[in-house]
């Protein structure tokens, strides 16, 4: 994985994969938790997607393998419209469920056919193709479902709440 940058805030995490877990939880019927070993047993996926940085760089045809959000959400009564992703090391980040629903959004643990690193989000992130990258959480945890709209780290400190990098989404009002 030596061919996108390594950009992180912070020391990167290490989490046994014995004491890896990943939840739903927050404004949800019921919530759900997976240990490593039930997670990579659920139905995976193969994503091709580019991806985009806030920093400038593109790169193209990224190949992934992973779990959908979907697929973690099936069978939930959700009760709010949006997440709060949350990671090993303190970070979140927050989506609306549009963006992270329908096949737009999984959490992957593999990058072209090899476990994920850990400076790229190893043992798995959050990857929402469509928005800059840092809306794809590294080393996620869990999400939890919420009624409101709960800024995660990197949009408390400035940049945009969406992140389109269509739309040039980088910077909050605060930072024009």
């Amino acid at each position: 994985m030596n061919d996108f940058p390594v950009l992180t805030f912070g020391p990167t995490p290490h989490t046994p994969l014995d004491r890896w877990s990943f939840s739903v939880d927050g404004a949800v019927s019921e919530g759900r938790r997976w240990t490593w070993q039930e997670f990579r047993a659920l139905p995976r996926e193969h994503i091709v997607k580019d991806i985009h940085c806030v920093t400038s760089w593109s790169k193209l045809d990224t190949n992934w393998s992973g779990v959908s959000l979907d697929t973690l959400l099936d069978g939930i009564e959700l009760g709010g419209a949006w997440i709060s992703a949350w990671c090993d090391g303190g970070y979140t980040t927050n989506l609306p469920l549009a963006d992270v629903t329908g096949g737009k959004a999984w959490i992957v643990d593999e990058y072209d056919g090899a476990p994920l690193p850990s400076e790229h989000g190893g043992p798995a992130r959050l990857l929402v193709p469509h928005l800059y990258f840092w809306k794809s959480a590294k080393w996620v945890r869990g999400i939890t479902v919420t009624v409101t709209d709960e800024p995660g780290f990197w949009e408390q400190n400035g940049y945009h709440d969406h992140g389109d990098p269509w739309k040039e989404e980088r910077y909050g009002v605060a930072f024009p």
